[in-house]
């Protein structure tokens, strides 16, 4: 009797564990989102999403889209958008990308002369976004008002999404 309470009991615990791994147990869930949006009528254009705490805590939302549809070279912008009156961002300071090989990449401010709030920032990655690897995590430090930076660290998953925007959807 103790025998088969022992089979039963370790088939049982092999059956679970097996149904935790095939439902994704212990995998990290991507966290961008492609959405759609329309931009004039009959017009839909696409960004990724995704929401990012940083190192005190404070969501902060990232987008990056295409902008310049009209032209040949689609420009590439990134949106930083943090909780008003948590942080100012500074302008026009260049926002900074750092890979997980140590590689340091500098985007320009898209609003250099005027912000339109102090917490919202963005940034042209058109030449940097081809520049970036495909797998591996990144750290952006926002520059700020007091003269401090602020560290995001986008997942690798995000940035994948992100080269997937860029050389999969017009």
């Amino acid at each position: 009797m103790k025998r088969k309470f022992q089979q039963y009991f370790w088939r049982c615990a092999l059956i679970v564990f097996l149904t935790l791994t095939g439902c994704g147990w212990g995998v990290e869930s991507a966290q961008a989102l492609l959405r759609q949006h329309h931009d004039s009528p009959g017009i839909l254009r696409y960004h990724s999403q995704v929401s990012i705490k940083d190192e005190k805590g404070y969501a902060w939302q990232v987008l990056l889209f295409k902008q310049n549809y009209t032209s040949a070279v689609k420009d590439l912008r990134l949106r930083l958008v943090a909780f008003p009156g948590v942080v100012e961002i500074a302008h026009p300071q260049p926002l900074l990308i750092e890979t997980v090989a140590g590689k340091l990449l500098s985007a320009s401010d898209a609003y250099a002369l005027t912000a339109p709030v102090p917490n919202v920032g963005e940034y042209n990655l058109t030449d940097i976004l081809t520049k970036l690897p495909t797998t591996d995590a990144l750290k952006v430090y926002v520059p700020l008002s007091n003269g401090q930076q602020l560290v995001l660290n986008i997942s690798n998953t995000v940035l994948t999404e992100w080269q997937w925007l860029v050389t999969e959807i017009d």
